[in-house]
């Protein structure tokens, strides 16, 4: 059994998905991040960083105490090598699936995300952060193009690098519409949407009352109260994280 750490997000898509392709057995615990329950000293015994997605997986393959892992390009490869599948053993797939996971882990993801927050939640004029961030993101969708006009897959055959950049893509479009970015122009990338999308395991994910959409994670222009922004942007979710004994 796997505890799996979980809020509607891409990153714990890509997670969700990976579970669900290789029918592990797992246990959905759902967080309230507008509530503040990634800031509790138990959920800090999981992830330090106090974000999602987290596991615990309580059956690792070496038989010994259960093993905690955050980050969703961690939790990936350790899935992908504990069942040795998504992830080739041979050097240069390998390397190919990793370093496209690591672009969308290192890019694709943080771009989206800082766009979308400044088109979400910002509660001022921010036309210059929008299209800062809004402009990368373009940016790296025209590369995710150009390597999918080259191969079916981001690492050649379905992998993780595939599962960790769809949900950025294909399973938030309404988001990239925010942004001013016509996904339909980009006919690789809308293959590849649909390839994805068709698998068992993705509509699985979209199909579960514990893994689907939460309406209230794709809204534009919304108000959070004193509260809901304090736990996750300002101050108690600062204050979560601080090192004992430094003053700011």
């Amino acid at each position: 059994m796997i505890d799996f750490y979980f809020c509607t997000s891409p990153n714990t898509w890509k997670v969700a998905i990976m579970l669900n392709e290789l029918g592990a057995d797992y246990n959905v615990i759902k967080l309230d991040l507008y509530a503040g329950d990634h800031l509790t000293p138990e959920f800090h015994k999981i992830n330090p960083n106090r974000k999602l997605p987290a596991i615990v997986d309580r059956a690792p393959a070496d038989g010994g105490s259960p093993i905690t892992i955050f980050e969703s390009g961690a939790i990936l490869t350790y899935l992908a090598e504990k069942h040795g599948r998504f992830l080739s053993t041979e050097i240069r797939a390998r390397t190919q699936t990793l370093q496209w996971m690591n672009w969308q882990v290192a890019g694709l993801g943080p771009m989206i995300g800082q766009a979308s927050h400044f088109v979400r939640f910002a509660p001022k004029d921010n036309s210059y952060a929008v299209n800062r961030y809004g402009t990368e993101a373009l940016r790296l969708v025209h590369v995710l193009e150009g390597r999918l006009n080259e191969a079916e897959y981001l690492g050649g055959e379905y992998s993780i690098a595939d599962m960790a950049a769809w949900p950025w893509i294909g399973g938030f479009p309404a988001l990239l519409g925010m942004l001013g970015i016509d996904i339909s122009k980009f006919r690789a990338v809308q293959r590849w949407i649909k390839a994805v999308a068709n698998r068992k395991a993705v509509k699985a994910v979209f199909a579960s009352s514990e893994t689907a959409i939460d309406p209230k994670a794709v809204g534009q222009n919304m108000e959070l109260t004193e509260a809901e922004w304090s736990n996750l942007f300002s101050e108690k979710n600062l204050a979560a994280s601080m090192a004992p004994g430094i003053q700011i």
